[in-house]
C-alpha cells in the first residue's frame, strides 16, 4: 500500500525532477495576509510573488502545505466526521510558477504524474475547463483527453479569484469517476454532489488582472497556482473511496479507540473520526504558536479542542485522553513536520489541562441540555434561548450544541440564540478582524526590487558610512528632507537594527560625510517589505538630507547596550524557566527595550514565588558566569539538531543566526556544554557579565496560557534595587529599628493594632452601655412595655446590633431604641425581646424613627431593625414618636 508520507514525497520529488524549488510549508498563522485567519491553501505564502510585489531566487516551487480550515470564510467544522472528505486540518500538494510556464507545461505535469508516476488509469479521469478556455481545451485533447471527456463550466466555479479586485483566471480542474456503482454524475450536471465523481485537482491560471469596475487585462506576469488535497489522492490510491480511511487517519483512530477502549468501526466511529481530524489540526496550530483563548485564532483552537474532546468523552473517555494521542499522530507525520516534535511536549500539556478544565463542565452542560429537552415536545429543536444559556453558563459555543444535537436528529433554534446574544455580545462570537501581519506597501517592495535588500552592520559595529538610496514622507518617494521634516530614509548598508523579535528599533544620528554639516535624529528604525529594506526615520536638524548622498550613521551606544543587555537576559530567562517548569516552555513574545524586559512564555498556572525566585537566582549565576556569548550561522535544520531553541510558528530561511551562552554546571550539559542555545536575530552582549544583573519585578497572566514576566538589567536593575534600599532605610528610620528588623517590627506594630482596635471597641461598648451600668434601671414603662431609649456616641453603626443584643438580654422583656452619630449622619437601631414581637415590632419603631431624623424606610426583622438619617438633630423627636406608636 503507498502509504501518505509515500504520496507527498513522490509529489514533491516529481517537481524537484521538473527543476521546482521544494519550498517548507508556511505556518499555519499567514504572515503576509491580514484577511486570513489561517493558512487555507498552498498559494497564501506566495501571494506576492503572484502579485509582483516580492521576487525570490527562484520562479517555479512545490509544496505541501498544511491548511486548516475552520473559521471565518473557509469553514468546514460542522461537517467533520460525518462526511467522507471534509477536515479542519488537511495537506495541499502543489506546483506554483511565477512568471515561468504556463499551460502548455501546467497541464502535462499534472497528467503525467497522475497517469505514470501514480498509475490511475487515464479511463477513469475526466476534466473541466472554463467555457471560453479553449487553449486548456486543446491541450487536454493534446495529452489525450478525449473530448467528450472536457467539460466546459461557464460558472466561477472554474474562475478563481483572489478578491473583487486583483490576480485572477481560469481554472482546469481533473475528476476521477469512482464508477456507476456509486451514485452522482459528472461536474455541471444536476447530479454533481453525488460521490461518483470526485475532483482531486485543480490547476488555477493567473492570467488576468480584475478592477474594481469589473473589466480585465491581461497579466504581465501569467502563472501557475495548482492544488491537489492530499488526503483525496491518497484515498484514491489506496483504493479507498472515504479519506478516513487512509493510513495516517486510520492509525489515529484507531488510536483513538485504544484510548477509549471502544471498537474502530463500531457504534461510535463518528467519535473517533472527528477526534482524528480534530487532533491533527490541534496540535499543528498549538506547534505555531496559537493557543486556546476566548478571541480570534485562540477560539477557534479552543472549538476544535472542545468538539474532539467531546466526541472522545461520547467513545467512553472518562479522563483527558486527547494528549495521550499526540505521540500516534508524532509517529505519522513528524517526519514531513519537524515541528510537531519539537513542539510535542507543549501540545501535550496544553491539550491535557484544556481536556481537564473542559470535562468538569461538560458532564453539567449535557445534563442541562437534557433537562432541556424534557420540557419540549418530542423531535423539536432547542430553543435559541436554552442553547445561549449553555453558552453563557458553561462555555459551550454554539456549534458545540448543534454537534450534540444533530448526535439526537434535531437542531437548534439558532435565530433565537442571536436574539439572546444580541445583548450580550460575546468574545466568542465576536468577528476575527485580522489579527495576522498587514501587507506590506506596494512602495517599500518597488525600493526592495530597485535597490535590494539591506546590509544590516550592527553585529559587529555601531557607526558606518552609507548612501541615502531613498526618502519616503507621508508615504511618498521625495529627493530630499529638509529642516525641521521628518520621514523614512534607507541606505545601503546600516549598524541600526530595525524592530524585530520583540527588540526594539535603535535610535542614533546621521550626519552629512565629510564638509556637509547636514544632521538629522533617528527616532526609530523598522523593516519593510518583509524585512529586506530597513528604513530610519530621520528628523532633519540641521541642513538636509538627499537622495544619493553619503552620510555617517551613528547608533545611541548607551541606549544600544542596555537593549542588549536586555535581549541576552531574555535567552538565559527562557532556558531557566524551562529548567523550573518544565520542556513545555516556550517564548510566546518578548520585548527588549532600553529601560525594560518583557518575556512571554507558554504556562498555564502562576508561578509560585519560590519557583519565581529560583529563576532569578539562575540568571543571575550565569550572568556572574561571564561567559563568552557566541554566534553562529547555520542551517534550520543543523541548529535544531544542536538543541537551539526556536520560535514555534515562526518561518526560517535556509540560513539562521544561532546565538549560544553560559556553561552548564548541573542537570543538562553538565559536562560543560552551552546552556541556552536559540535561533535569534538580534543584537546581544559580548559576555553574559556585561548583562550586569538581573532583577524580576513579577509575574502576571499575558493571555490564556500565555505568563509574563517584566525584569530589569544592568543600570536600571541597580537603580531598582538602590530605590528599594533607600526605601527600606526610610522606613526602617520611621520605626525606629534596623533594616534586618523592619519585618518583624511591622508584625509587632500589626498585633498591637490589632489589640488597641479591640480594646477601643470594648471601651465604645461600654461607654454605650453606660459604663457598663446601663440596665433595666433606665428604662421607662411605655404602653405596659419597659423601654429603653438612648442617644449614644462613639459608636459605629455595625457597634449598634450587639448594644441591643445586651440591653434586650439585661430587661428581660421590653424594646431598645439607640440613635448614634455616624460620621454626622444618624443610625438607628431598634430591638425587642422575643416575648413582645406579637405586640410590638421593631422594625415599625425605626421607621418612625427615622421619619423624624429626616431619612426614609428603615428595615430587617420584629426583633431587630435598622435605619438611617441625614442627622441627629431632632433624635429627641425620634424617641418621642416611637414612645406614641408604642402607646397607641
Amino acid at each position: 500500500m503507498t502509504s501518505l508520507n509515500d504520496i507527498r514525497s513522490t509529489f514533491l520529488s516529481y517537481f524537484e525532477r521538473n527543476g521546482h524549488r521544494v519550498v517548507p510549508s508556511s505556518p499555519l498563522v499567514p504572515r503576509n495576509d491580514p484577511t486570513l485567519m489561517f493558512t487555507n491553501s498552498g498559494m497564501v505564502q506566495f501571494k506576492n510573488l503572484f502579485t509582483g510585489l516580492e521576487r525570490r531566487d527562484y520562479t517555479r516551487a512545490t509544496t505541501a502545505q498544511k491548511c486548516v480550515r475552520a473559521g471565518g470564510k473557509h469553514n468546514d467544522l460542522d461537517n467533520v466526521g460525518y462526511t467522507a472528505r471534509h477536515h479542519t486540518f488537511f495537506e495541499m500538494l502543489g506546483n506554483f510558477s511565477f512568471g515561468d510556464y504556463f499551460k502548455e507545461e501546467a497541464i502535462p505535469f499534472a497528467w503525467n504524474l497522475l497517469t505514470q508516476d501514480f498509475g490511475i488509469d487515464k479511463s477513469r479521469l475526466l476534466t473541466t475547463v472554463y467555457h471560453t478556455d479553449d487553449e486548456a481545451a486543446a491541450i487536454w485533447k493534446k495529452v489525450g483527453v478525449p473530448e467528450d471527456r472536457i467539460i466546459r463550466i461557464a460558472t466561477s466555479d472554474n474562475f478563481w479569484q483572489m478578491g473583487p479586485t486583483g490576480p485572477c483566471g481560469p481554472c482546469t480542474e481533473i475528476f476521477y469517476d469512482h464508477g456507476d456503482h456509486i451514485w452522482g454524475g459528472p461536474p455541471g450536471s444536476p447530479d454533481e454532489d453525488g460521490d461518483r465523481f470526485i475532483e482531486i485537482w485543480n490547476v488555477v491560471f493567473m492570467q488576468n488582472e480584475q478592477f474594481e469596475d469589473g473589466s480585465m487585462r491581461a497579466l504581465d506576469m501569467q502563472s501557475i497556482d495548482t492544488g491537489m488535497g492530499l488526503e483525496r489522492i491518497g484515498a484514491l490510491l489506496q483504493g479507498k473511496h472515504d479519506n478516513y480511511d487512509t493510513d495516517t487517519m486510520r492509525a489515529l483512530i484507531e488510536a483513538s479507540a485504544h484510548a477509549t477502549s471502544s471498537d474502530p468501526d463500531g457504534p461510535d466511529n463518528v467519535h473517533h473520526r472527528v477526534v482524528a481530524d480534530h487532533l491533527r489540526s490541534t496540535s499543528f496550530l498549538i506547534a505555531d504558536g496559537v493557543m486556546p483563548s476566548n478571541e480570534g485564532r485562540g477560539y477557534v483552537l479552543r472549538r476544535i479542542m472542545r468538539r474532539a474532546m467531546r466526541h472522545a468523552h461520547m467513545a467512553g473517555a472518562k479522563d483527558p485522553v486527547m494528549h495521550r494521542l499526540v505521540p500516534t499522530l508524532v509517529a505519522e507525520m513528524g517526519r514531513a513536520y519537524p515541528e510537531l516534535r519539537r513542539a510535542q511536549p507543549m501540545i501535550e500539556e496544553t491539550m491535557k489541562l484544556e481536556e481537564s478544565r473542559f470535562l468538569q463542565t461538560l458532564d453539567r452542560g449535557l445534563r442541562l441540555l437534557d433537562e432541556e429537552l424534557t420540557r419540549i415536545p418530542e423531535g423539536s429543536d432547542l430553543p435559541g434561548e436554552a442553547a445561549f444559556r449553555l453558552y453563557d453558563t458553561f462555555g459551550f459555543p454554539l456549534d458545540l450544541t448543534q454537534d450534540a444535537m444533530r448526535e439526537k436528529k434535531r437542531g437548534v433554534d439558532v435565530a433565537g440564540f442571536d436574539a439572546a446574544m444580541s445583548e450580550q455580545k460575546a468574545k466568542a462570537r465576536a468577528a476575527w478582524a485580522g489579527t495576522g501581519e498587514a501587507k506590506d506597501a506596494t512602495v517599500w517592495f518597488d525600493l526592495a526590487e530597485m535597490h535590494g535588500a539591506t546590509e544590516f552592520l550592527g553585529y559587529d559595529t555601531e557607526t558606518a558610512e552609507g548612501q541615502i538610496l531613498a526618502i519616503l514622507r507621508e508615504g511618498v518617494t521625495v529627493n530630499a528632507l529638509e529642516e525641521g521634516e521628518t520621514g523614512w530614509v534607507v541606505t545601503n548598508q546600516t549598524p541600526f537594527y530595525g524592530e524585530a523579535g520583540g527588540q526594539v528599533g535603535d535610535t542614533g544620528t546621521l550626519r552629512g560625510v565629510g564638509e556637509a554639516d547636514d544632521m538629522a535624529e533617528v527616532a526609530d528604525t523598522r523593516r519593510f517589505a518583509g524585512g529586506r529594506v530597513w528604513g530610519h526615520q530621520a528628523t532633519v536638524t540641521a541642513g538636509r538630507l538627499i537622495v544619493g548622498a553619503p552620510v555617517a550613521l551613528k547608533v545611541d551606544h548607551t541606549r544600544r547596550s542596555a537593549i542588549r543587555a536586555n535581549h541576552s537576559a531574555t535567552h538565559l530567562l527562557h532556558e531557566a524557566l524551562r529548567g523550573a517548569l518544565g520542556p513545555h516552555v516556550a517564548q510566546r513574545g518578548s520585548l527588549n527595550a532600553p529601560d525594560r524586559l518583557r518575556f512571554d512564555f507558554s504556562h498555564q498556572k502562576a508561578l509560585t514565588a519560590e519557583e519565581l525566585a529560583r529563576v532569578e537566582e539562575e540568571v543571575n549565576d550565569f550572568i556572574r558566569q561571564n561567559a563568552p556569548v557566541e554566534t553562529r550561522i547555520m542551517t534550520p535544520d543543523d541548529a535544531r539538531a544542536i538543541g537551539a531553541q526556536a520560535l514555534f510558528g515562526e518561518k526560517y530561511g535556509d540560513e539562521v543566526r544561532v546565538v549560544s551562552m553560559g556553561r552548564a554546571v548541573t542537570g543538562k550539559g553538565a559536562d560543560g556544554q552551552t546552556w541556552s542555545i536559540e535561533l535569534c536575530g538580534g543584537t546581544h552582549v559580548r559576555r553574559t557579565g556585561d548583562i550586569g544583573l538581573c532583577v524580576v519585578l513579577g509575574e502576571s497572566a499575558s493571555s490564556a496560557g500565555v505568563r509574563r514576566i517584566e525584569a530589569l538589567t544592568g543600570q536600571e536593575a541597580m537603580r531598582h534595587l538602590a530605590e528599594q534600599s533607600r526605601r527600606m532605610a526610610e522606613v526602617a528610620g520611621t520605626l525606629k529599628t534596623a533594616p534586618g528588623e523592619v519585618v518583624e517590627r511591622v508584625k509587632a506594630l500589626q498585633a498591637e493594632r490589632r489589640q488597641l482596635q479591640d480594646e477601643v471597641a470594648d471601651l465604645r461598648r461600654k461607654l454605650a452601655m453606660g459604663g457598663g451600668a446601663a440596665g433595666a434601671s433606665e428604662a421607662e414603662e411605655v404602653g405596659g412595655v419597659k423601654l429603653l431609649a438612648q442617644v449614644v456616641s462613639g459608636v459605629n453603626g455595625k457597634d449598634l446590633p450587639p448594644l441591643i443584643d445586651e440591653h434586650k438580654a439585661r430587661l428581660g422583656s421590653g424594646a431598645v431604641l439607640l440613635i448614634a452619630d455616624a460620621g454626622g449622619k444618624a443610625v438607628v437601631a431598634a430591638g425587642v425581646t422575643d416575648d413582645l414581637t406579637g405586640r410590638l415590632s421593631a422594625v415599625d419603631m425605626v421607621r418612625v424613627a427615622v421619619a423624624e431624623l429626616g431619612g426614609k424606610g428603615g428595615g430587617g426583622r420584629p426583633d431587630m431593625a435598622q435605619g438611617g438619617g441625614p442627622s441627629t438633630e431632632n433624635a429627641e423627636a425620634a424617641i418621642f414618636a416611637v414612645k406614641k406608636l408604642m402607646e397607641t
